[in-house]
């Protein structure tokens, strides 16, 4: 496997703050989503992502902090647009061993991508001819990520103990609201410090 830190390097340092929309499961829908991988052994090379760290990116601004943006904007543009978006739940399904990460992925794909699309356009317009965005092109979140000794974790010997966890392993996310962060690594584990929250259709604080 290959290290997802120092692929990401590349055009994302550690240390830097770069702005990021998400939608961010609860602690309990991120907790029962984890649950059944406790007990599961993480080999050297692999970086479990924190059940508080648990998130489903819609866009990364790759090298634009808050100070970039012209967040007034931004979050009204934005806030016009969650607006036609009733909230809605994703699935998650069993998880995948990548050449970077363990991750689930989750439909529907259809509302997924129109916010995805809204948000990046949005974002683009409040930062100007700087913005290169970095958007998913699938709901996703992530278990564990690769780091230091990723070449050493075998793939195979980690596929075969997911497939020895007979249970059923979906779990759900409610997304009733967009997380717009300032995210950055430490090149083992991401965190991010909020900056605003956008409500989708009929949602109340």
């Amino acid at each position: 496997m290959e290290n997802f830190f120092e692929r990401v390097g590349r055009v994302w340092p550690a240390g830097r703050r770069d702005l990021h929309w998400h939608l961010l499961p609860s602690l309990a829908e991120a907790g029962a989503i984890a649950a059944p991988y406790k007990g599961l052994g993480v080999p050297r090379g692999l970086a479990s992502v924190p059940v508080d760290g648990m998130h489903c990116t819609l866009v990364h601004a790759i090298g634009l902090g808050i100070d970039d943006a012209d967040t007034d904007t931004l979050l009204k543009e934005v806030g016009d647009y969650a607006q036609t978006v009733p909230p809605f739940t994703l699935t998650f399904d069993r998880p995948a061993v990548g050449a970077v990460a363990v991750e689930i992925s989750g439909w529907p794909g259809r509302v997924f991508n129109g916010i995805v699309n809204a948000v990046t356009q949005a974002t683009a317009r409040s930062t100007g001819a700087a913005f290169k965005a970095s958007p998913s092109r699938y709901p996703h979140m992530s278990l564990a990520y690769t780091t230091d000794g990723a070449e050493d974790v075998d793939a195979v010997t980690l596929k075969a103990a997911l497939a020895d966890i007979e249970q059923p392993l979906s779990g759900t996310v409610f997304a009733d609201r967009l997380h717009l962060v300032e995210q950055w690594h430490d090149g083992r584990h991401i965190m991010w410090e909020p900056v605003a929250t956008v409500l989708l259709a009929g949602v109340t604080v």
